[in-house]
């Protein structure tokens, strides 16, 4: 057993915590509970304890790629011409080593479950062993869902992509996913994965509607997933959402939220790729967060790349994304904090963490007053907690010079 002594909830209160294999068994105001003979305590005044991040939108397989592959156009396009052209020279390991850096990046800024697409376009099954080999690696300190985007999924090319989306899901893909706006016909790529899913009784994960163009495939899927009555259906991106009018983002909401679509908003790499054709009222390239959760979507916010050709910044911190989202998608402090873990969690399926009994111990400390203050300061020092065991620990010391009158 352990026990989290004077620590500070979402909602402002000051308790302790007992955990006891893997769970919160106990919740008592702070200074109250009688620890037990042999249990550890960890004393956390002042700091606030939150369920662990989730991380619902990574690419794992390309992080730290920034200095050695080339975005001439630092654009999507660029991004994915550039992607091509190198990945056909890396090896399992060398994937393998990025993912686990990357993955370990976040697990010290508190994230414990990660959801990664591996390839694209097209299944790349050198990425999927990699990545596969870094998850049975860090297995027992970061969950870690892996994506294989099949494409193409239509068009008279579409056995090849099929056969090799269905032989990633025996070699160890967890989620189909796939890029209908990529498509040679959207709609026949999305039944397909619809169908893959539900045969083979995974989540169906689709990076959606990527661009800044008018035309969507959002409400189509719902369509879809409402004749079909899918389940475990995520949108990502869904960045051409936010470029309609106010009535047409509304029914589309309104429809995805009844189909039960969960959306995946990507801040810093939609805020970096899109947007460059528009110099003049430059759209931030991010969807309708306020419409699709007024609307009753699930609404995630993911870091998507990690210092890559399609994002060249990023580090792992979650707190990074929940900055974006409220600077850009104007979220509240508490919603932006939410969307990079309890929602996000439960887009990615996983059972609920936090500070109430039964909850799963998945857990991150950080020395804030607030989720306000959090997001402003993302404070480096932070103690994370993987089914109630610390895994990971960052402290800071801060050393100002003597006798300067401070």
């Amino acid at each position: 057993m352990t026990a989290l002594l004077d620590v500070t909830t979402g909602a402002g209160d000051r308790v302790d915590v007992r955990v006891a294999e893997g769970l919160i068994t106990e919740v008592v105001p702070a200074g109250s509970l009688t620890t037990s003979p042999g249990e550890e305590a960890i004393t956390l005044t002042g700091h606030l304890l939150w369920p662990a991040f989730a991380e619902p939108h990574a690419h794992l397989d390309k992080a730290y790629t920034a200095e050695a592959v080339a975005n001439p156009t630092d654009d999507l396009s660029g991004a994915v011409r550039g992607w091509r052209r190198y990945r056909a020279g890396l090896s399992a390991r060398d994937i393998e080593e990025r993912a686990v850096r990357a993955a370990l990046a976040g697990l010290a800024r508190g994230t414990t479950a990660i959801r990664t697409h591996v390839g694209g376009p097209g299944v790349d099954f050198t990425a999927l062993a990699g990545v596969a080999a870094a998850r049975e690696r860090l297995a027992g300190l970061v969950d870690i869902q892996i994506v294989a985007m099949g494409a193409p999924l239509s068009g008279p090319d579409a056995a090849t992509g099929r056969a090799d989306l269905e032989r990633a899901l025996a070699e160890g893909a967890d989620v189909v996913g796939g890029v209908p706006h990529g498509e040679s016909d959207p709609l026949e790529a999305m039944r397909y994965c619809l169908d893959l899913a539900a045969e083979r009784g995974c989540p169906v994960d689709l990076h959606m509607d990527e661009h800044l163009r008018t035309d969507l495939d959002l409400l189509a899927l719902a369509g879809l997933v409402m004749a079909r009555r899918s389940t475990g259906v995520t949108a990502s991106h869904c960045v051409s959402l936010a470029m309609q009018e106010a009535e047409t983002q509304i029914r589309i909401a309104a429809a995805a939220a009844a189909a039960g679509i969960s959306v995946v908003a990507c801040p810093p790499t939609n805020l970096w790729l899109q947007g460059r054709g528009h110099p003049v009222a430059t759209p931030r390239g991010l969807t309708a967060v306020a419409v699709l959760r007024g609307a009753g979507c699930l609404v995630a916010a993911g870091g998507d790349n990690v210092q890559d050709p399609f994002n060249p910044l990023g580090n792992g911190d979650p707190l990074d994304v929940a900055l974006l989202l409220m600077l850009a998608g104007h979220a509240d402090a508490d919603t932006a904090v939410s969307a990079v873990s309890t929602t996000a969690r439960r887009v990615l399926g996983f059972p609920p963490a936090g500070v109430e009994v039964g909850a799963r111990a998945d857990l991150v400390a950080l020395p804030a007053a607030s989720a306000r203050e959090a997001i402003a300061e993302r404070p480096a020092a932070r103690v994370v907690f993987k089914d109630g065991v610390v895994v990971s620990r960052t402290s800071v010391k801060q050393i100002f010079p003597a006798g300067k009158g401070y």
